[in-house]
C-alpha cells in the first residue's frame, strides 16, 4: 500500500503516516524518562544552591559519596572474585581427586578381569 500524500500548512506533500510519529516519540520518552531521571541515594541535588560555596561543597560531597560507594563496589566484587576462584580450585581438587579413584577402579576392575579370564579358559 503507498502512502497517501497531503498538502500541509507549508503547501508541501506531506505522508499521511506523519502525525503517527509525535505519538512514537511520546511513548518513547514516557520508557525511557524513567531511567533516565533516577535519583541516587545519598546524593544530593547542588543545581538548587544559589552560592558557588555551597555548590561546591556539594559537588565535593557527591563525589566523595560516589567514591566511596564505588569502593564499597570494588570490594565486594572483589571479594566474590575471591571466593569464585576458592570454589573453583575446591572443584578442580574434587576432579582430580575423582579422576585418580576411576583410574584406581579401571586397574582393580583390569586386574579382576585378568584374573577371571584363565579360569573360563580352563573350564
Amino acid at each position: 500500500m503507498a502512502a497517501k500524500f497531503f498538502i500541509g500548512r507549508t503547501g508541501r506533500r506531506q505522508s499521511e503516516t506523519r502525525p503517527f510519529m509525535p505519538r512514537l516519540m511520546v511513548l518513547l520518552v514516557m520508557f525511557v524518562s524513567p531511567a533516565i531521571g533516577q535519583d541516587i541515594r545519598g546524593m544530593e541535588v547542588c543545581t538548587a544552591e544559589k552560592q558557588m560555596e555551597r555548590r561546591t561543597s556539594c559537588l565535593q560531597a557527591d563525589v566523595e559519596y560516589l567514591q566511596q560507594a564505588l569502593l564499597k563496589l570494588d570490594r565486594e566484587m572483589h571479594d566474590k572474585s575471591a571466593a569464585a576462584d576458592r570454589d573453583l580450585e575446591e572443584a578442580r581438587a574434587e576432579i582430580a581427586a575423582l579422576k585418580s579413584k576411576i583410574a584406581q577402579l579401571d586397574s582393580a576392575l583390569a586386574q579382576i578381569k585378568a584374573k577371571a579370564e584363565p579360569t573360563n579358559g580352563k573350564k
